[in-house]
């Protein structure tokens, strides 16, 4: 029999001898060093600032971000990897991947494994098709971008002679087929459907083709390294086409690459979040840091305060009750604008728009919503 004495210092060590508050584990996964790792300093900054920032403002009901690196190399095989890590060391939520061909595999894992996954740049349709509780984007999806490029092509080139290129990956070829589609409803025909592989560094053969085919729009799905060097081999052969693509090629590093042959260059992207007025502080304490906040920074920066504001909805860091708040609490303030979910994880918010890269005032070369 328990003496009452005994009974007051057990319940005395319940009460004060508990277990802390936990930190809330944040994995963050892109590709931080490789072909990519520009994008990934996009998304790793994003995440940074505003997990400071949530935790500033009392963290996910009371408890503060700790954030879990993992550099997927923009690989699949290691993304599944890096996914596996996050598991082992108890991460529930993650905020990744970059490419949607990691996307895809590592979302596997994580809904196996009890993990919620909001993507700041895989924009494939498949990430969200397949039913998953888990999977969630803050971006846009390639069937709107394609619609976008592809009307946007048939409005203001009308006699052009289009190519049609991609990199094979899950991101690339998704999109060139996007695009392709929507060119075909328009009765448009493509006369070069080509595939190169990531990593290729002399595209020779492929701008022989272009230059016997007479293309003078060259449609490009995939990522900004092989764009920029795709460019710069145009121009060196002399052949002016109006080189057209998507979000992934949306990174200053594209100008280092082509140059001077970037200029002109169109591709679609979301309205971009720095022009919002009311993220003028958040915009220039970056800047202050000496990082441009581009791209898909902010959309990582969304996804972790949209995670926040639906955990904090339901008083819960449970990671399949914050995902269905995801879908049913919204829309929540972000910087990205008010944001809401669908049944499938996409952002309901407005879609892609074209931006044009050209020299500013002071011949900076940048890319311009227009």
């Amino acid at each position: 029999m328990t003496t009452p004495r005994f009974f007051g210092m057990f319940t005395a060590i319940l009460l004060l001898g508990g277990p802390a508050c936990a930190d809330v584990l944040v994995g963050v996964g892109a590709p931080l060093t490789g072909p990519n790792a520009a994008m990934g300093a996009q998304i790793k900054r994003g995440a940074e600032a505003a997990a400071n920032a949530v935790n500033a403002e009392g963290g996910i009901n009371g408890e503060k971000i700790e954030l879990v690196f993992g550099d997927d190399v923009s690989d699949p095989k290691q993304g599944i990897s890096v996914a596996n890590k996050f598991v082992a060391d108890g991460v529930k939520i993650v905020v990744g991947h970059y490419n949607s061909g990691v996307s895809i595999p590592a979302s596997e894992v994580y809904a196996e494994n009890g993990v919620l996954q909001v993507t700041p740049a895989s924009t494939n349709p498949k990430y969200t098709e397949r039913g998953l509780w888990n999977t969630f984007r803050t971006c846009g999806r390639d069937d709107q971008q394609g619609k976008v490029a592809g009307a946007y092509i048939a409005e203001h080139f009308k006699d052009a002679r289009i190519a049609i290129v991609n990199d094979k990956t899950p991101y690339g070829q998704g999109l060139a087929d996007e695009t392709k589609k929507a060119l075909n409803a328009r009765g448009i025909t493509v006369v070069l459907n080509e595939g190169v592989h990531t990593g290729d560094k002399d595209f020779s053969a492929l701008i022989s083709k272009v230059k016997e085919a007479g293309i003078t729009v060259f449609y490009w799905g995939g990522v900004h390294t092989e764009a920029g060097l795709i460019m710069r081999q145009l121009a060196d052969q002399g052949l002016k086409v109006q080189f057209i693509s998507g979000a992934a090629i949306v990174s200053n590093e594209l100008a280092s690459i082509a140059g001077d042959a970037v200029v002109g260059t169109l591709n679609t992207f979301g309205p971009d979040p720095r022009n919002n007025p009311q993220n003028k502080q958040l915009i220039e304490k970056f800047r202050a840091d000496g990082f441009e906040p581009e791209a898909f920074t902010l959309y990582a920066y969304g996804a972790l305060q949209a995670i926040a504001a639906a955990a904090n909805a339901v008083k819960t860091n449970d990671p399949e009750l914050i995902g269905k708040s995801l879908k049913e609490s919204g829309p929540f303030e972000t910087v990205l604008g008010d944001l809401a979910f669908d049944e499938k994880g996409d952002p309901k918010f407005p879609g892609y728009v074209m931006y044009e890269w050209k020299k500013d005032a002071d011949g900076k070369i940048g890319y311009f919503q227009q």
